[in-house]
């Protein structure tokens, strides 16, 4: 067991860059989604999901048109199952709700023109019963990187576990952040993204992140940090960066490298990849009886909530009652940052452990 000490409540970061050294992308036009039917889990089979949709206008009619957002179910020898849920969208992140098979998801967007947090959920993954993927990417500077890694990450996780074999699993996931990253740079696209992942398989649960995005454990009830915040702020991190000839400037009361940006590991930033690395801290760890359920945040929660607050408030949704609610303790959770002055987009994933066991 590994235990990592991880501050409860950090400097805010809302904007990740104080101004991006690469300039930021056209916002998208604001809007909302919200699916129909009584939930996604009632209506819809969902083994993976990853929200990725752009939204398309009529010239002529000078008005949005209805957008099909696709909901697949994808297994590792192909495209299984396929739904869709028709409604008129401006911009479908605006807000999103999901609630699959084991997992719950809530995102919301802040203050910014375009919602820059992304997730990726799959149920089954690589073909295996009760094994699974998620992810949680925080985006800045726009949202392509984080698109691009809840797109590809997993696809190259999984290529590097094939070869290296399960047995190297934490090298196959260094290697596929690494190859994420630098697929990402040769499109020369701006911006960069926190990534967070979780892997459960056979009672195992590997936990991943580069940058701030933050995985915490119910464990009988007390809050268990399974990351550690990649931040400028952290003394190794400093060091690491100092040693590659960068610095580490407050900007707006928060530590910013070279006075720019509020993390110190993702992917993308093209223009800081000198001192910015993608390589993720793993840690393993057995699934006990103890462990209830597994919090996969943004930091538009962690900068406004600590993490016993945030085990807290779900547990009441997602232990000992009869009829158990994770989709409304995602929202309850992003409602409580907000209403302590979030402006940052905020994503929450809440994971029901038991069902992987």
């Amino acid at each position: 067991m590994v235990n990592i000490t991880v501050p409860q409540n950090s400097p805010s970061s809302s904007s990740h860059y104080k101004s991006s050294p690469e300039g930021l992308p056209s916002p998208s036009p604001p809007a909302t989604i919200k699916p129909s039917g009584s939930g996604l889990v009632k209506d819809y089979w969902i083994r993976s999901t990853t929200c990725t949709a752009s939204s398309t206008a009529d010239p002529k009619r000078k008005r949005q048109l209805k957008v099909d957002i696709p909901v697949v179910s994808y297994g590792h020898s192909g495209w299984l199952t396929s739904s869709s849920l028709t409604t008129v969208v401006e911009d479908p992140w605006k807000e999103v709700e999901v609630d699959g098979d084991g997992f719950s998801v809530y995102c919301k967007k802040g203050a910014r023109d375009v919602m820059e947090d992304r997730f990726k959920s799959f149920v089954d993954f690589n073909g295996q019963h009760k094994q699974a993927f998620f992810g949680v990417f925080d985006g800045h500077g726009g949202s392509k990187a984080a698109e691009f890694a809840a797109e590809n990450l997993y696809k190259n996780i999984l290529t590097e576990v094939e070869k290296m074999g399960e047995v190297n699993i934490i090298k196959a996931i260094k290697q596929g952040y690494m190859n994420t990253d630098s697929q990402f740079l040769d499109l020369n696209n701006r911006g960069g993204s926190c990534c967070l992942t979780a892997i459960i398989r056979d009672r195992n649960l590997v936990v991943s992140n580069a940058g701030d995005c933050r995985a915490v454990v119910s464990n009988g009830g007390t809050a268990m940090p399974l990351t550690s915040d990649h931040r400028p702020s952290r003394q190794d991190e400093k060091q690491r960066i100092e040693s590659l000839g960068g610095y580490v400037d407050y900007s707006r009361g928060v530590p910013r490298v070279l006075g720019l940006l509020a993390v110190s590991r993702g992917i993308g930033d093209q223009s800081l990849k000198q001192w910015i690395t993608a390589e993720p801290e793993s840690n393993f760890f057995k699934i006990v009886p103890e462990f209830e359920f597994l919090i996969m945040a943004s930091d538009g929660l962690w900068d406004k909530v600590s993490n016993q607050e945030a085990i807290d408030l779900a547990r009441s949704f997602c232990v000992g009652n009869d009829k158990l609610q994770p989709a409304l303790a995602c929202k309850k959770l992003v409602e409580l940052s907000v209403s302590r002055g979030s402006v940052d987009d905020a994503s929450v994933m809440i994971v029901q452990l038991g069902q992987f066991c």
